[in-house]
C-alpha cells in the first residue's frame, strides 16, 4: 500500500487553503537554494496517491537507464547523458574515463583560446566564435551564452543555426574581416546532417575567400570516425571533440556541445556540471513527495489528464533566461510528442511549450492567460538575488518591481482558476543553470514513463528529414527536365519525371523562379495549372 500525506484540494479563493497547500507541497534544496512549488496546480492527494505506484516504477526504470540498459529500444541505444556530469556513474569504466578526459580537454582548450595562448592562423588571438549547429546543437549553446556570459568575458558568439541564406549573409557580414580571427565550430553528431554541413561549407568558402586558413581555425564536435571526424583529422583541423552515440541532441548540453561554449565565454563548466549532478541526485530519491522531478511530472500529468491537454507556458523573470522556453520546446516536445506508445498503440502524446520572459512579455499574452481559453499551465521561474550595481533611486528598486510582477501575475492567474507552478532560485549562476536543466530532463523522463512512450527517439524528425531529401531529389529531376529550354506546365513536368506530386513540383518551381537561376514563369500566378515554366 502506498501512503501519501493528505493535503487540501486546490482553491482559487481560499487563501488559507492556498497557504496550507504551499507548506505541504513545497520542495527545497538547501545547498542549491532552489524551491519548487506545485501547490497552485490542480494536483490533489487522490491523484498523487494514484500516480505514486507508476512513479515508483519510473524510479526503477530511470535507475536501469542510468545503469546502462537499452533505454531507446527503437535505435538499440543506451541513454547516458546523466553520466556526462558524473562520469563515475558510467557502467563501463573506460567510458567514464573518456568523459572525464573530454571535460579536461574542453576546459584547457577553452581557457587557452580565451587567454590568447592558442592563436588564430593570423598570429593574433581569436576574437570571435562562429557556432554551426541545429536543434540541440544550436539551442544548448545559445542558452549557455545568453544565460551565463558576462560583459567583457570570453569571446563574442555568432550562430549559424538554420540554412537561411539571408541569415548566413547577415552573420558573415557582421563578422567581416574578423572572420579570419574567428574560431569556427561545426557540430554534427553523425557528420552527415545537411544543415550543419551547408553552414560549414559557406563559412569555409568565406574564410578562404578572405585569405584565411580554414584548418587552423576550424573545430569539429562529432562522433568518432564520422565523416566529419575523418575530414577534420585528414585536414588537421585545430581541434576535434567527441560526441557520444548514447547522447541525444536535446540532452547534449552537458557534453562538449554545451561545455565548449561555456569554456569559451569564461564560465565555470565544472560548476555547471556539479549543479546538474546535484539535481540528478535529488531526483533519484524514491519518494514522490521529496523528488522535485516526480512532483513536476505528476503535476503535468494531472493538469493535462495524461493526454497533454494543457500547454506549458514558461515565464522566467530574468533576461538571462530569455531563450529557456525555446530550449525547453525541444527538450519537452521532441521527447514527449509521440504518435505511438511503447505497445504500438496510437497515443498522440505531448505537451506544447511556449513562452518568453517576464515582465516584458507578460504584457503580450497574460491577458489571454487570465481571461481567455483555459488550456495551459504556467511555469514561473524567479531569481531572488539582484545585482549590486543597479541602485535604489527615489526609493524604487527594479528588482522589487520584478518580484511584484511575479507574485501579482501568479495571484491574478490563481484568482481566475488558472494553474501554475513556480521555481525559485536564491541566486543564478552556472551551477543553478545546470540544476534547472537537469530538473526538466528528469521530469521529462518520469512523465514519459507515466504515459508509456519512448522519450528518447524522434521518428517525426527523421520523417521530416526523409521528406526534405525527397524534395531535393525531385528538384534535381525538375531542373533536368527543364534543362533543354522547352516551356512546360507543371503537369507536363510531372509526367516527364514520372513521380512527385503536382503541388510539390509547383512549390519547387516557384522557389526556382524566385531566385537568379535563369528560370521564368509564363502566365498568371493565381492560376497555377495554366503556368508554363522554362529555363533560358
Amino acid at each position: 500500500m502506498h501512503l501519501v500525506m493528505s493535503f487540501p484540494d486546490f482553491s482559487a479563493t481560499d487563501t488559507q487553503i492556498q497557504w496550507q497547500r504551499f507548506c505541504d507541497l513545497l520542495w527545497y534544496h538547501d545547498d542549491l537554494g532552489v524551491w519548487l512549488d506545485v501547490s497552485r496546480m490542480h494536483l490533489n492527494a487522490a491523484a498523487l496517491a494514484e500516480l505514486t505506484p507508476p512513479l515508483e516504477q519510473a524510479f526503477e526504470a530511470m535507475g536501469k537507464l542510468e545503469a546502462g540498459a537499452i533505454a531507446n529500444a527503437d535505435e538499440n541505444r543506451q541513454v547516458g547523458h546523466y553520466w556526462l556530469r558524473d562520469p563515475q556513474l558510467a557502467p563501463d569504466q573506460s567510458v567514464g574515463q573518456h568523459i572525464a578526459a573530454e571535460i579536461n580537454d574542453i576546459e584547457q582548450f577553452g581557457q587557452a583560446v580565451v587567454n590568447g595562448e592558442i592563436k588564430s592562423p593570423t598570429g593574433e588571438p581569436f576574437t570571435d566564435v562562429l557556432w554551426i549547429g541545429i536543434g540541440g546543437s544550436g539551442l544548448g549553446p545559445l542558452l549557455m551564452v545568453r544565460a551565463l556570459q558576462d560583459t567583457g568575458k570570453g569571446l563574442p558568439f555568432h550562430f549559424f543555426d538554420n540554412v537561411d541564406p539571408n541569415g548566413m549573409s547577415r552573420v558573415l557580414g557582421e563578422l567581416g574581416d574578423a572572420l579570419r580571427t574567428t574560431l569556427v565550430v561545426t557540430v554534427s553528431k553523425s557528420g552527415g546532417t545537411p544543415e550543419p554541413h551547408l553552414g560549414m561549407e559557406q563559412a569555409r568558402h568565406r574564410v578562404e575567400s578572405l585569405g584565411g586558413n580554414w584548418p587552423g581555425q576550424a573545430v569539429a564536435i562529432t562522433m568518432a570516425n564520422s565523416h566529419l571526424d575523418q575530414q577534420a583529422k585528414e585536414e588537421t583541423w585545430l581541434k576535434r571533440f567527441d560526441m557520444f552515440d548514447w547522447v541525444g541532441g536535446r540532452t547534449s548540453i552537458t557534453s562538449a556541445v554545451g561545455l565548449l561554449p561555456g569554456a569559451l565565454i569564461g564560465s565555470d563548466i565544472r560548476d555547471f556540471l556539479a549543479g546538474a549532478a546535484q539535481m540528478d541526485q535529488a531526483t533519484r530519491v524514491a519518494d514522490v513527495r521529496r523528488n522535485p522531478a516526480a512532483l513536476m511530472a505528476a503535476a503535468w500529468y494531472t493538469a493535462g489528464e495524461g493526454k497533454g491537454k494543457r500547454d506549458m507556458v514558461v515565464l522566467p523573470y530574468r533576461d538571462r533566461l530569455e531563450v529557456f522556453s525555446r530550449y525547453l520546446q525541444q527538450l519537452v516536445m521532441e521527447s514527449l510528442g509521440k504518435r505511438l506508445d511503447r505497445s504500438g498503440a496510437v497515443a498522440h502524446q505531448g505537451i506544447a511549450v511556449y513562452g518568453n520572459k517576464g515582465s516584458t512579455d507578460q504584457h503580450a499574452y497574460v491577458q489571454q492567460l487570465r481571461d481567455g481559453v483555459d488550456n495551459f499551465f504556467v511555469t514561473f521561474i524567479e531569481v531572488l538575488q539582484d545585482v549590486d550595481d543597479i541602485p535604489e533611486i527615489n526609493g524604487e528598486r527594479p528588482g522589487d518591481f520584478l518580484d511584484g510582477f511575479v507574485q501579482g501575475t501568479r495571484s491574478a492567474l490563481t484568482e481566475g482558476g488558472r494553474q501554475s507552478l513556480s521555481i525559485s532560485m536564491r541566486t543564478f549562476d552556472s551551477r543553478r543553470l545546470g540544476a534547472l536543466i537537469a530538473l526538466f530532463e528528469r521530469a521529462v523522463g518520469f512523465y514519459g514513463e507515466l504515459v508509456n512512450i519512448n522519450a528518447y527517439h524522434q521518428p517525426g524528425v527523421e520523417a521530416g528529414k526523409k521528406a526534405a531529401a525527397a524534395i531535393l531529389k525531385l528538384q534535381k529531376q525538375v531542373e533536368e527536365v527543364l534543362s533543354d529550354g522547352t516551356s512546360r506546365s507543371v503537369l507536363e513536368i510531372q509526367q516527364a519525371i514520372g513521380e512527385g506530386s503536382d503541388e510539390a513540383i509547383f512549390w519547387i518551381l516557384r522557389h526556382l523562379t524566385g531566385n537568379n537561376r535563369g528560370y521564368q514563369a509564363q502566365g498568371s500566378w493565381d492560376s497555377p495549372a495554366s503556368l508554363r515554366f522554362a529555363k533560358g
